[in-house]
């Protein structure tokens, strides 16, 4: 099932599908935010905004609108 970045479940694990390039930045890319690795939801803000996640190991923490552009898929 594909779904975006922003409706993964706290400690929930998904793999990044893909994303748009022109509204992800390229530091993001650096961290290792890139098609095919693992993605988990550590935390979220008490506000609800950022969200703080683990991808291959790099600890990032990313605004929910951002998240709305990286799809993943969930894994079981």
């Amino acid at each position: 099932m594909e779904i975006t970045l922003d409706t993964l479940g706290k400690r929930q694990k998904a793999t990044i599908l893909d994303f748009d390039m022109d509204n992800v930045p390229l530091k993001l890319l650096e961290m290792g935010c890139l098609p095919g690795n693992q993605v988990e939801l550590l935390e979220v803000a008490p506000l609800g905004d950022p969200l703080y996640l683990c991808i291959n190991e790099a600890h990032i923490a990313i605004r929910r609108e951002l998240a709305k552009e990286i799809r993943i898929e969930i894994r079981k």
